[in-house]
């Protein structure tokens, strides 16, 4: 075992032991090392343990329905500003919006009508959606965060009238066999871990029921082991290496659900949400995305890291503990990621030479001035890219690109002012003279927004 992995496994250890779960089975995924999987404890019935142990997942389930929603808005079967009403026979709340319900801003209550987690029994689809009649909707929409699994199920029962399927029809055939996940099921099966209610003032633990959710299952429903859930978790933190056809979603699309939509809390913003997908800032520029998940007996924690020099590509861990009080495992999956890159960083790639800017480019490379501020313009890795000379470091450049046919308008594609404008103005020379970015005027020298210049002559 080496250094790293010795370290791991303590963590993992250390967060079994100490909060008491009957089960505890981590994976970690990375591009460039081998899975990491690690298990600790016992099934709590017949099956040997191991880090494939299929666990309850929870709400990590939200994740793939919310994949399955933008998957319709790729094919153009949807708008994510569409009411619902216009894909989902509703006799209510049909003028929500599809993307409000993925971003948890739609002010729907938590729950389906009705004691769910008193009576342990879930709705069928058509008693949910007649249910809507007697649903509160305990906030204005884009009031602020409310989280609500009624809101995700209705969008899983979308996704499923717009295939002409059921969600989990839908689910196993454009997630689950394209990337070949076949732990993940929507019930537990030969092999799964028992989940527990572990006494607070004693060791004894207490096996919780298996609830299924029925017409909820689109919110919590699904089971899966470490490791395929870590690919999952890589998935959503880096598409492109993962699925680089785009066979499942698009990276761009991913980047929108990584997006923050809001915030969990006014005061503290330790933690956002995207689309359908939790938000968590480290660092260093570094943010998990992922969802944890809870369930009657279990726990679990799905993210991969994006960002920072130390995070290696397709980075996701996945951790499935078998008792429902075990918050620890909600911080075990940061606590890894963390490790990982702190101890074990990716290779950092030489440098090497490319080729000069286009023509049209090469001399408007330098420094520039607008807003009375100082900018740098250069060009690398194919591409024109610009970033203030005090901004922070790791901030990204804005990058650039050419309109078709109109090499001196150019684009925003990512950074500062993305989707503006840069326009180039030259003299008869043919020299760029200046530049409009945003419509704010930038100029070789620094300038009052009147045109007056410190350096120039009385």
């Amino acid at each position: 075992m080496t250094d790293v992995a010795a370290r791991l496994t303590r963590l993992v250890q250390r967060a079994q032991a100490e909060a008491r779960i009957p089960a505890l089975t981590v994976a970690l995924h990375r591009a460039d090392r081998p899975l990491w999987r690690c298990a600790v404890g016992t099934t709590g019935n017949a099956a040997r343990l191991s880090a494939d142990t299929p666990m309850r997942m929870g709400s990590v389930t939200k994740t793939f329905t919310a994949v399955l929603v933008m998957q319709c808005r790729q094919d153009g079967l949807l708008d994510l500003d569409d009411p619902i009403s216009r894909h989902l026979d509703v006799p209510a709340h049909g003028e929500l919006t599809v993307r409000r319900l993925l971003s948890h801003t739609s002010g729907l209550q938590r729950e389906p009508y009705g004691d769910v987690w008193d009576t342990l029994s879930a709705p069928d689809v058509r008693g949910l959606l007649a249910d809507l009649e007697r649903v509160e909707r305990v906030l204005p929409p884009g009031r602020r965060f409310h989280y609500s699994n009624l809101g995700m199920a209705l969008l899983g029962h979308l996704v499923g009238r717009l295939r002409g399927g059921t969600w989990a029809e839908v689910l196993a055939e454009r997630i689950l066999e394209p990337l070949a996940m076949s732990s993940v099921t929507l019930r537990s099966g030969p092999g799964a871990a028992t989940g527990f209610l572990v006494d607070a003032y004693s060791d004894h633990a207490h096996p919780e029921p298996e609830l299924d959710l029925g017409a909820v299952a689109p919110a919590a429903q699904l089971w899966g082991s470490a490791p395929d859930l870590a690919r999952w978790a890589a998935f959503l933190a880096d598409p492109a290496a993962m699925d680089p056809a785009g066979t499942v979603l698009s990276a761009p699309a991913l980047d929108e659900m990584r997006w923050p939509a809001t915030v969990s809390d006014e005061a503290a913003w330790n933690s956002g949400f995207g689309l359908g997908l939790i938000l968590v800032p480290m660092a260093d520029r570094v943010v998990h995305v992922g969802h944890d998940g809870a369930m009657p007996g279990f726990l679990a924690s799905v993210y991969g890291r994006r960002g920072g020099p130390d995070t290696a590509p397709a980075m996701g861990v996945a951790v499935l503990g078998s008792s429902g009080t075990a918050g620890v495992v909600n911080e075990l999956s940061h606590q890894l990621l963390a490790a990982a890159a702190e101890h074990d960083p990716p290779r950092i790639a030489a440098w090497a030479p490319g080729e000069p800017a286009p023509a049209p480019y090469r001399e408007l490379l330098g420094r520039w001035w607008g807003e009375g501020n100082e900018y740098v313009f250069g060009w690398h890795d194919g591409a024109l890219r610009a970033h203030a000379v005090d901004a922070p470091a790791g901030r990204p450049p804005a990058v650039f690109a050419p309109l078709p046919d109109r090499p001196d308008l150019l684009r925003t594609v990512s950074g500062r002012e993305v989707g503006e404008l840069l326009r180039l103005t030259r003299d008869g020379q043919g020299r760029v003279v200046r530049m409009h970015w945003a419509t704010y005027r930038f100029t070789r020298r620094q300038e009052a927004f009147d045109g007056f210049d410190f350096r120039a002559p009385d």
